[in-house]
């Protein structure tokens, strides 16, 4: 079993460590919707997935869509239409409470549209990118 150290490092900033390799990963919002933030994904309670990914299945083929975890400005936009992703990678990146969020395509995919632009402000579940099935 993986030994797991979490330490507090800020208002809602944590430091977790796993077998010697550490993460930080960003926790807000109030006490019954908090979210959770690490490695450019989005989870939120229940943590039963990627709750940015809507749509199809975060792992599964069909339609998907990333939406906006909270309040917050249009960083970056790093795709547009008709652009391949590989999983992981960064499509859009936002502000928020003084930090950066980069959004990550939840599977290999094929960009559909954008539905925002930089420097724009948008709500909790905006969606902000569509996906075409999975490549």
């Amino acid at each position: 079993m993986a030994a797991v150290t979490v330490t507090r490092i800020g208002e809602g900033v944590y430091r977790v460590e796993i077998d010697g390799r550490a993460e930080i990963v960003y926790v807000a919002g109030p006490r019954d919707a908090r979210w959770a933030f690490w490695n450019g994904r989005v989870f939120r309670e229940p943590f039963d997935g990627d709750a940015v990914t809507r749509g199809g299945a975060a792992h599964g083929r069909g339609a998907q869509a990333l939406a906006a975890p909270m309040p917050a400005t249009v960083l970056k936009v790093l795709v547009t239409a008709g652009a391949v992703v590989k999983k992981g990678e960064a499509v859009i990146i936002l502000e928020a409470m003084k930090m950066e969020l980069p959004l990550r395509a939840p599977a290999d995919a094929t960009i559909k549209a954008v539905h925002c632009r930089e420097g724009e402000l948008v709500q909790p579940d905006a969606v902000l990118v569509e996906f075409d099935s999975a490549v």
